[in-house]
């Protein structure tokens, strides 16, 4: 595999000058948000949040659910006679997990979902969902993680849910390597990753979180693993646990970072450059025709991002190196300098990384850096649409299919459209 740069490892130095790391006052949502999106990815999965109202308003709003739809979430209220030790949590949340369990026969996994008032008053979940799993199995699985906002940002939730089914997967019996995908995708991409191995002649192809919560991939020691999203830091440590290897690579942003993803297992499968070639083209081609059209919107255009998902650094690269964008500065709550070598090897050398927040602290070096487009959480979003500069929700990047090939024009849209919002507005 010598001749094609694809699949050729950047040995570019990735020394940067100095990063800013802040501990101060933070502006994020917490992980009970990551419910939005796995609960449409497991589909006999069920996930009750164990927390106060305000827990259950957060995550009905987030979702937008209709009137007419039975969600496969919903909230286990602690109540003023929980908090003041009147009645036993634990018999409560037995008789709630049975009302339920008896009115949706079709959950198969459920998880109980820990939050900050659950975790205030010290509510052991992990029992609760041991004692419960007793209780149901084989029939339903009770697993439990920790939602909560302290001390996390919301992606953290994607994280420890997934942390959480590594052991439970079942133990690989397989002499032949198998790649494992961590990281929850829309089914649309997943399908799309799964033909693109297939046509690399790698067949053993698993995906975490499966579709069903009976599907789980077996994993061992010949189990090699690619992350698709950069958060997922406690599963990437359970995996290794169980014996599975991570193939160091980029995230499948764009054309540049999907090609460099596949090119990593393309790599470790002995996938000539000929057949890597001639799969990959018509996907790069598609992708760059796509980007072609944002070219004039979004080059030279100077973006902000506050930490907030921790896609940060990959979106960064993503805008800098594909649609010649300005980074002015990249924050993440978290810099994972294993997970995010590549990424950050790729980045511009003058690019101001910022770890951690101190908000008030950023938000003057926001004015100062006078952006074009801000990516932020919803809670800076709209003081800083009131004032006249113009934001992209990070969170709407979770949402939204935004990996692969045919989803990079998609991705360019996202941060146009809001331009293209200002332009009108300024008509």
């Amino acid at each position: 595999m010598s001749g094609n740069t694809a699949l050729k490892r950047d040995t570019r130095d990735s020394t940067r000058g100095e990063i800013i790391r802040e501990r101060g006052q933070r502006e994020v949502f917490c992980g009970l948000t990551g419910i939005v999106w796995l609960h449409r990815k497991i589909q006999d999965a069920f996930f009750l949040v164990v927390g106060s109202r305000t827990c259950a308003h957060l995550i009905q709003s987030a979702a937008g659910v209709m009137i007419f739809a039975e969600p496969r979430f919903a909230t286990a209220i602690i109540s003023e006679r929980d908090l003041a030790g009147l009645a036993d949590m634990n018999d409560e949340l037995d008789r709630e997990v049975e009302k339920l369990l008896a009115r949706r026969p079709d959950i198969k996994l459920l998880f109980l979902v820990g939050s900050c008032p659950s975790e205030v008053i010290k509510l052991d979940l992990s029992r609760a969902a041991e004692r419960l799993s007793g209780r149901f199995m084989p029939d339903v699985r009770v697993l439990n993680y920790s939602g909560s906002g302290i001390e996390t940002t919301f992606t953290q939730g994607e994280d420890a849910c997934l942390a959480s089914l590594v052991p439970e997967m079942p133990a690989s019996t397989s002499a032949e390597p198998e790649l494992l995908v961590a990281g929850a995708l829309a089914d649309v991409v997943e399908d799309q990753f799964r033909t693109l191995f297939a046509d690399l002649g790698i067949e053993r192809v698993s995906f975490l979180p499966p579709q069903r919560s009976g599907e789980l991939p077996a994993i061992g020691s010949n189990t090699r693993y690619l992350l698709a999203q950069p958060f997922l830091t406690d599963t990437a440590r359970a995996l290794e646990e169980r014996g599975a290897r991570r193939l160091d690579a980029p995230f499948p942003l764009g054309e540049e970072g999907t090609t460099a993803w596949l090119a990593a297992a393309a790599r470790e499968w002995g996938v000539s450059d000929e057949v890597f070639e001639r799969v990959t083209a018509p996907g790069r081609e598609r992708a760059r025709l796509a980007l072609g059209r944002y070219q004039d919107e979004l080059a030279g255009k100077r973006v902000f991002f506050f930490p907030d998902s921790q896609l940060e650094v990959p979106l960064a690269r993503f805008l800098a190196r594909e649609l010649d964008m300005q980074l002015t500065e990249v924050g993440t709550p978290y810099l994972h300098r294993e997970h995010l070598a590549r990424e950050l090897e790729w980045l511009p050398d003058d690019v101001q990384l910022s770890e951690g927040q101190d908000v008030d602290k950023q938000i003057d070096r926001c004015w100062a850096a006078e952006p074009d487009i801000v990516v932020c959480g919803l809670g800076l979003a709209n003081p800083f649409e009131a004032q006249g500069i113009t934001t992209k929700w990070s969170i709407e990047l979770l949402f939204t299919p935004v990996h692969g090939y045919e989803q990079a024009g998609d991705c360019a849209e996202l941060f146009a459209r809001p331009l293209r919002r200002r332009e009108a507005l300024r008509i």
